[in-house]
C-alpha cells in the first residue's frame, strides 16, 4: 500500500511539472490559477487594507507607469513565445503602500505591491524598473505556485488547495504568505534564493524589453548593499547578498543588452 501511494505521488509530481518561460527550468507547480485566485484576492485586499495606499501620489503613479509599461512588453514577449495561456491568467495590479520597510512583492496573477521605504534606493524610474522586473518575473515564473505546491506536498501530501484549507486553514494561509515572501518567518530560504536569482535574470531581461537600461540593475544593488548596514532590509532578508546578485547580473548583461537594443 505504501509503495502504491509512493508511486502515485511520484507520478503526480512528474505530471505536474511545467517549464519556466525564458530560463526553461522545469518546476513543480500543480495548482491552477482558479484555485489560487480566491486566496490571492483575499490576501491582496487585506494587505491594501492594512496599509495606507498612496498609489495616487506622484511616486505611486510612477510605480504604476513602470508596472504597466513592463507588463505590456512582457506579455508581448510571452505571446510571441507561445505562452498565450499564461498571459490569460495575468491580471496586473500595481500599488504603492506607505511603510518604512524596504520591500516589494508580487502575488500570483500579477498583484504587485511596493513600499515607500524602497523608493530612496530605487531613486528614479529605472531603479523602480529593476525591482518591478524582478517582481513581474516572480509572477511569470509562477514561483509562488511552485513554493505553494511544494509546501502542500510536504504538509498535506498531494492534496488540493481546498482540501488543505479545509483541514488546516491557518497553516495553508501561512504557506501561501511564505510563498509570496510576506510571511514573517520564511521557511523556504534555500528554495527562495534559487527563485530570487532566476527572477533577477528574468527581471533584467524584462526591464530591457521595456526600454530600461539593464546596466542600471547592478548599480541599484550597490545602493541596496550600501543601505543595508548591520540589519539587512526585508527585501534582502531571504535573498542572496547584493554582491552575488550584482556579479550574476553583470554576467547576464550581454544577453539583456540584446533585448535593450531591440526595444529602441
Amino acid at each position: 500500500m505504501k509503495k502504491t501511494a509512493y508511486l502515485v505521488l511520484i507520478f503526480g509530481l512528474f505530471s505536474s511539472c511545467s517549464t519556466v518561460p525564458l530560463t526553461g527550468r522545469s518546476q513543480l507547480a500543480f495548482l491552477s490559477n482558479q484555485e489560487l485566485q480566491p486566496l490571492v484576492n483575499e490576501e491582496y485586499a487585506k494587505a491594501l487594507k492594512d496599509s495606507e495606499v498612496v498609489t495616487t501620489s506622484t511616486e505611486g503613479k510612477q510605480v504604476v507607469k513602470v508596472g504597466k509599461k513592463m507588463a505590456a512588453a512582457v506579455e508581448k514577449y510571452l505571446v510571441e513565445q507561445g505562452y498565450a495561456d499564461l498571459v490569460k491568467d495575468l491580471d496586473w495590479e500595481f500599488n504603492l503602500l506607505k511603510g518604512d520597510q524596504v520591500n516589494a512583492w508580487c502575488m500570483p496573477g500579477g498583484k504587485v505591491a511596493f513600499y515607500t521605504g524602497i523608493l530612496p534606493i530605487t531613486q528614479n524610474e529605472t531603479g523602480i524598473a529593476v525591482v518591478m522586473g524582478h517582481e513581474i518575473a516572480h509572477a511569470v515564473a509562477s514561483h509562488a505556485n511552485e513554493r505553494m505546491s511544494t509546501g502542500l506536498v510536504v504538509n498535506f501530501g498531494f492534496a488540493a488547495l481546498s482540501a488543505a484549507a479545509g483541514q488546516n486553514p491557518t497553516l495553508t494561509q501561512e504557506i501561501f504568505l511564505q510563498s509570496v515572501g510576506i510571511g514573517s518567518e520564511f521557511k523556504m530560504l534555500q528554495f527562495s534564493r534559487k527563485h530570487e536569482l532566476e527572477a533577477d535574470r528574468m527581471g533584467l531581461i524584462f526591464m530591457a524589453m521595456a526600454g530600461y537600461d539593464p546596466r542600471e540593475a547592478p548599480i541599484f544593488w550597490d545602493r541596496m548593499a550600501a543601505s543595508a548596514g548591520q540589519a539587512p532590509p526585508e527585501f534582502l532578508s531571504t535573498h542572496p547578498g547584493p554582491d552575488r546578485r550584482a556579479e550574476r547580473l553583470n554576467a547576464r548583461m550581454p544577453e539583456a543588452l540584446k533585448y535593450y537594443e531591440g526595444s529602441k
